[in-house]
């Protein structure tokens, strides 16, 4: 019997069987390990109240040495991101799952669109889907609930440090105003003097007598004074009450008017008076001129005479008709107007001399510059020196810093636009008084393409062109924010029309560009050239632009 035998290889193979199946291995490793990143989003509502927030989740599954990157600040608006909560990653395998939540909120009632979101993945871009949000009111409950009175207002201490300049230069100048009107038109009390002269002639002339009479003229033995004074003082009444040239006249010539006046029946007075008057004139010439003293008891009667000359000239006098006493009221009311004048006047070159010092010293101390632009209305100046704000808009965001709020536009795209534009973003702010204006743009692209950024700096000329300027000047140079991205600028000069018809107003403008694939960012200046103020606003406004240049 033929006996075999026989060998058994359990897991005998080819020699070459592992090196045809390695390749196949290879593949498998590699595609596993180059497996596209997974990117979803959640919310927990597209429904809410104004002021609630909505839960916005983004997960990212992806390779253990992938870094991602999620969005940060304000790039979901018109929705506000209220928090940005720690990112949460789990591991499986050789793969890892990331979470980003983010706290979003509305406080106006309306229907808003949650716009794209870009998560970055190894340099690369992975887009959220939009998503619509519904913002409703709250409704107030009137009739269950209980409603309770405006809170009183609470006084609060004014802030006086923010009072312009000028301001403080008005109320001082109203201040020392009413202080010179007050010095001058201050009801002072009359001086002895004052209070005579505001009498009566013919009670003035009595009192100046009895004045005379304890004077020490007599005693010292000074009849030149004496007689003199005595003289002037019956010689003014008769002016003044009698209304005859008394003090320019000679004795002769006084006594030959007060007899016409007698014979004319003007002066119902006795001629034995007028004869004692012309003797008592005739001494006083005596004593005058030819130095005679007469005795000192002459001289007493001679005043007493004289006094009661007076008291008969104002009985000789006719009672004065209603004209006479029409025309009299009317030259007091033209001295009283004439002194009102003086003093007016007196008032107004006090006060004009104290406006001049105090502006000649302000200017010397602030310099005629400030104190120029201070007293002078600049609305540039008001937007430099007033509030800023610092924010970030549109997505991709822009971050500036401006005197006021930039605030959103309506975009409608033109056909043309429609076919390369995914979404666009403006915010602007103009103030007329100035031609000041301010705009940002935001841009994201139908394609991953880089912006024509010539195309947009002529889109931008022509709008100037559209809004009437001309004679424009371009010039153009590199640009770097404020992290260092770098960018282009556009600036020039242009004419732009003004209030009346032929009027042209010299402005200048600056655009400054941004962009990448897929998106571009803007800024947009203007301003009135020659404001100095306006300069410093765009000088501060330009240093203070930055833009994140990853979607």
């Amino acid at each position: 019997m033929l006996k075999r035998n026989y060998t058994y290889t359990p897991y005998a193979v080819p020699k070459n069987w592992a090196w045809a199946i390695l390749p196949f291995l290879f593949y498998a490793v590699l595609g596993a390990a180059q497996q596209a990143p997974v990117v979803n989003t959640s919310v927990d509502t597209t429904s809410i109240k104004i002021g609630e927030q909505i839960k916005f989740k983004v997960s990212v599954e992806t390779d253990t040495t992938a870094q991602v990157i999620f969005p940060e600040g304000q790039t979901f608006s018109p929705l506000e991101t209220v928090e940005a909560f720690k990112t949460d990653t789990t591991r499986k395998a050789d793969r890892m799952i990331l979470q980003k939540i983010y706290a979003l909120t509305q406080f106006d009632s309306g229907s808003y669109i949650l716009p794209v979101q870009r998560i970055e993945i190894d340099g690369k871009g992975y887009f959220t889907d939009s998503l619509r949000v519904e913002v409703a009111t709250v409704e107030v409950d009137t009739v269950t609930k209980e409603i309770y009175d405006i809170k009183p207002l609470i006084p609060v201490e004014k802030n006086m440090a923010n009072i312009p300049f000028y301001v403080w230069v008005i109320l001082g100048s109203l201040l020392m105003i009413g202080i010179v009107l007050w010095y001058f038109f201050r009801r002072k009390p009359l001086s002895e003097e004052e209070q005579q002269a505001m009498l009566p002639p013919y009670d003035r002339a009595l009192q100046e007598l009895k004045k005379l009479e304890n004077s020490k003229y007599l005693i010292q033995e000074e009849y030149k004074k004496y007689y003199s004074e005595l003289t002037d003082i019956v010689r003014s009444y008769l002016e003044e009450d009698v209304h005859i040239s008394a003090l320019e006249s000679t004795t002769d010539q006084l006594i030959t008017k007060l007899e016409l006046m007698k014979d004319a029946g003007e002066l119902k007075i006795e001629d034995e008076t007028i004869q004692q008057f012309k003797q008592i004139l005739y001494t006083a010439d005596l004593v005058k001129f030819a130095r005679s003293k007469p005795e000192m008891s002459k001289a007493e009667e001679d005043r007493k005479s004289i006094e009661h000359i007076v008291i008969k000239t104002k009985e000789a006098i006719p009672e004065p008709t209603e004209e006479e006493l029409m025309e009299q009221a009317a030259y007091k009311e033209v001295l009283r107007k004439k002194a009102l004048k003086k003093r007016w006047v007196q008032a107004g070159v006090a006060t004009a001399a104290i406006v001049l010092l105090s502006l000649v010293a302000t200017v010397f101390y602030y310099g005629i510059d400030n104190v120029r632009n201070s007293l002078i209305y600049q609305p540039s100046k008001k937007l430099l020196e007033g509030e800023w704000v610092s924010s970030s808009y549109g997505y991709p965001p822009i971050d500036i810093s401006a005197p006021d709020v930039l605030l959103r536009q309506e975009v409608e795209l033109s056909a043309e636009e429609m076919n390369v534009v995914r979404n666009k973003q403006v915010f602007s702010f103009y103030n007329p008084e100035n031609l000041f204006g301010v705009g940002t743009s935001s841009v994201i692209l139908a394609e991953p393409t880089e912006p024509d950024y010539q195309k947009s700096i002529d889109k931008a000329l022509k709008e100037f062109a559209d809004k009437g300027a001309r004679n424009i000047i371009t010039k153009q140079e590199e640009f770097s924010s404020v992290s260092g991205v770098p960018g282009v600028k556009v600036y020039g000069s242009a004419t732009f029309p003004g209030d009346s018809e032929n009027e042209r107003i010299k402005s200048k403008y600056a655009i400054i560009l941004f962009g990448g694939k897929g998106f571009q960012q803007q800024v947009i200046l203007s301003w009135e050239e020659g404001d100095p103020y306006a300069e410093q606003i765009i000088e501060r406004i330009i240093n203070s632009i930055d833009v994140k240049t990853q979607v």
